[in-house]
C-alpha cells in the first residue's frame, strides 16, 4: 500500500482498496439527510452501544436469513439478530475471534491458500497457520484433511487446535467458492475425527457475486444442519459491498459463551464501533440503497475482471506458461507462474515488475505452511478499466524479461 501511494505511476495490482468512481456518494448523502429527519436528537452523532445499533443488526439478520433460507423467517430474524454484533470492519471481528479462543503455540486450520491479513493476524499472536490439504483442482482433499486430522492426534497436537477459518465465498486470494458439498464434507471430516472445534466462516465478498443469485446459491454455516454442534461464527462486512471507508463490519455468533466473550474484549478495544458510520449503512440498508449500490459494482467489478484478464490473454501470458481461473465474484485473479520462476519480494520478477511500473501481492504471503513460490494474487477494485489494460501489459512485460 506504501509503494502504491508512494510511487508517482505505479499502477497497483496489490491492494484490495475498492474504486472512487463507484464510491455511493449519492447514496451517502440521502442517508445523511433521512437521518435529520427520523433522527432529529442527533443520537446517530453519540456513543453507541458495543453490541451495535438495533436496526442495523435487525436489518442485517433479515439479509442473512433470506440468503440462507430463502425467506425472513421472524422467529429466524430474530435468533440471528441477537447474535449479530456490528465491528469496526470484519477484521476486527477476526481478531476478537482468535484473542479469545487461542494462547500462542495453538494451531488454526485455514485455506490453502488463505487470506494473508489473516495469516498475518494469527502470527501477531503466536497462533499457528496450518493449511487444510486441497486437490490440484482446489477443492478440498477430505480424505487427506482425515490424515492430517489424525497425524495432530498421535503426534499430541490436538488439543492444539482450537479453530477452523475459512474464506467460503469468490475467496481472498484465489476467488473459489466453497460449495455446499465441500462444506458439509468438512463437518463430516472434522466431526468424524473428534474435532468439534470453533469453525469461523469469512464471507466478506458474498455480496460481491457477479451474479446477484450467486450468495443464495450455497449457505452459509449458519444455515446449515451439518454443522450443529460446532461453536460458529459467521462474519461479514457492509465495506467492500458499499463504502470502504465506513469500516463496518459484523459477527453472527449463535454461541452465547463464545460471543459474550468477544463482546467482552471488543468493549477494551472500542467501547462501541462508530455509531455514525452504522446510522448511515442502516439507512442505506432499509432504504434499497445498499441493494443499488450492489448492482453498481457487480457490474463494475466484472467489467474490471474481464478488461485484466483481457489484457493479460493478449499480451501473450497463457503462452509463457502463467495459468489462472475466472472468478465468478470478487476482486482477485489468482495467477500460477511456470514452476520454477519465483515471485517473491526478493525476486527477480518482483524486481523487473517495479522496473515496468506494476505492483502485485506474491502469493507466498497466503500460505499458512509450505508456500509455493511461484503464485502472484492480482486486484483489479482500484484501477479503471483502461489502467487495468495497461497494468496488465506492464505485467506481462516483466514476465517476458524473466522468463527470457
Amino acid at each position: 500500500m506504501q509503494l502504491a501511494l508512494e510511487t508517482p505511476g505505479l499502477l497497483s495490482l496489490a491492494a484490495g482498496f475498492t474504486d472512487n468512481a463507484t464510491l455511493p456518494v449519492g447514496s451517502v448523502a440521502e442517508a445523511l439527510r433521512a437521518l435529520a429527519v427520523v433522527a432529529p436528537d442527533s443520537e446517530y452523532l453519540q456513543y453507541g452501544t458495543n453490541a451495535g445499533r438495533p436496526g442495523l443488526r435487525a436489518a442485517l439478520a433479515a439479509r442473512l436469513a433470506a440468503q440462507d433460507q430463502g425467506a425472513a423467517d421472524v422467529d429466524a430474524v430474530a435468533a440471528l439478530c441477537d447474535a449479530t454484533f456490528i465491528t469496526n470492519g470484519s477484521q476486527q471481528a477476526l481478531y476478537l475471534a482468535i484473542q479469545t479462543l487461542c494462547e500462542p503455540g495453538d494451531i488454526v486450520l485455514v485455506d490453502r491458500p488463505s487470506y494473508f491479513v489473516f495469516l498475518e493476524l494469527l502470527g501477531g499472536l503466536g497462533v499457528e497457520a496450518r493449511s487444510m490439504p486441497v486437490a490440484a483442482d482446489g477443492r478440498l482433499d477430505l480424505p487427506a484433511l482425515a490424515g492430517l486430522l489424525a497425524g495432530m492426534a498421535a503426534g499430541g497436537e490436538r488439543s492444539r487446535l482450537k479453530a477452523v477459518y475459512f474464506v467460503s465465498y469468490f475467496s481472498n486470494p484465489s476467488g473459489r467458492t466453497l460449495d455446499a458439498a465441500e462444506k458439509r464434507g468438512l463437518a463430516a471430516t472434522l466431526r468424524a475425527a473428534g474435532c468439534v472445534v470453533p469453525i469461523i466462516e469469512d464471507a466478506a465478498y458474498r455480496e460481491l457475486g457477479y451474479d446477484s443469485a450467486t450468495a443464495r446459491a450455497v449457505p452459509g454455516i449458519l444455515g446449515d444442519a451439518a454443522w450443529e454442534g460446532f461453536p460458529l461464527l459467521y462474519t461479514g462486512t457492509l465495506t467492500k459491498p458499499f463504502a470502504s471507508g465506513l469500516k463496518v463490519g459484523f459477527g453472527v455468533c449463535p454461541d452465547p459463551a463464545w460471543r459474550a466473550a468477544m463482546l467482552h474484549v471488543k468493549g477494551h478495544h472500542d467501547f462501541g464501533s462508530g455509531n455514525f458510520a452504522q446510522a448511515i449503512l442502516e439507512q442505506a440498508v432499509q432504504s434499497g440503497a445498499f441493494e443499488a449500490q450492489l448492482a453498481v459494482l457487480r457490474r463494475a467489478y466484472l467489467e474490471k475482471r474481464d478488461a485484466l484478464h483481457a489484457a493479460l490473454t493478449a499480451a501473450g501470458l497463457p503462452k509463457l506458461g502463467w495459468r489462472w481461473r475466472m472468478p465468478e465474484g470478487g476482486l482477485y485473479l489468482w495467477l500460477e507462474a511456470p514452476a520454477g520462476l519465483a515471485t517473491g519480494f526478493d525476486s527477480a520478477f518482483c524486481r523487473a515488475c517495479l522496473d515496468e511500473g506494476v505492483l502485485y501481492v506474491p502469493g507466498e504471503l497466503c500460505f499458512g505452511d509450505d508456500a509455493p513460490m511461484n503464485t502472484v494474487r492480482l486486484s483489479f477494485g482500484v484501477l479503471s478499466p483502461a489502467a487495468l489494460a495497461e497494468a496488465g501489459a506492464r505485467f506481462v512485460r516483466a514476465a517476458r524479461k524473466v522468463a527470457g
